[in-house]
């Protein structure tokens, strides 16, 4: 099941192997300094679908749920990316005594888990995922998937993985 319009995508993920497949077609897409917003209730595959998104960009390690630290750091290739993962984060004094800011320089790609519980801190998003959990017409849990255009930069990655 795929639909789309001018600034999104949405399409049923059926299981774990069709959010890998989904990975690989969004892993070309990728721009340094991209911020992508990843939404979801806990346990919608957000982290699976940025596990699947690292190793189809080539990351050939474990990739860690920065759930505790609430950011991990990775380097493929030429692209730094940042898996940050919101959902503990309590205050605006953490944010800056982590130096979080400085994460957002214009070249690391920003992959972030529970943005709105640091709204005013980070920067507009150029494309958000959202996942929701959804029962297949075979009783298992599926995955609706959305991806938003927000800027330029996300509309230009939305047309890529169109074709």
């Amino acid at each position: 099941m795929y639909s789309h319009n001018d600034t999104q995508i949405s399409l049923l993920l059926a299981d774990e192997i069709a959010t890998v497949t989904f990975a690989a077609h969004l892993a070309p897409t990728i721009k340094a300094g991209i911020v992508i917003y990843l939404r979801g209730d806990l346990g919608a595959g957000k982290t699976t679908l940025v596990r699947a998104l690292m190793h189809a960009m080539g990351h050939t390690g474990r990739v860690n749920s920065p759930t505790y630290s609430l950011l991990e750091s990775y380097q493929i290739g030429k692209l730094h990316l940042r898996h940050f993962d919101l959902y503990r984060f309590n205050d605006a004094s953490e944010w800056e005594a982590a130096g979080f800011r400085d994460e957002f320089n214009g070249e690391n790609v920003c992959l972030i888990e529970w943005p709105e519980r640091a709204q005013h801190l980070i920067p507009m998003a150029d494309m958000e995922i959202t996942l929701e959990i959804s029962i297949t017409a075979t009783g298992c849990n599926g995955r609706n998937l959305t991806v938003r255009a927000i800027s330029q930069t996300g509309l230009e990655c939305l047309n890529l993985l169109r074709n």
